[in-house]
């Protein structure tokens, strides 16, 4: 193998790094902002709703 070709070989290789490199970053930026998208749908739904009247369907009018 020439000089010239392993040089290639080795730019191919740092190229192949360096975009491995950005989509782990994407990928793991895409898993932060879902976890910040679950944690928040998750605190939405466990806040309690306003309690009704404490007289509210106590009773039931039948005679309508």
């Amino acid at each position: 193998m020439d000089i010239s070709g392993i040089a290639a070989a080795a730019s191919n290789l740092a190229q192949y790094k360096t975009a491995s490199d950005v989509q782990l970053a994407v990928f793991k930026k895409a898993v932060d902002i879902s976890a910040q998208n679950s944690l928040q749908l998750i605190q939405a739904a466990t806040q309690s709703l306003p309690n009704n009247p404490p007289n509210l369907g106590n009773t039931i009018d039948v005679f309508a």
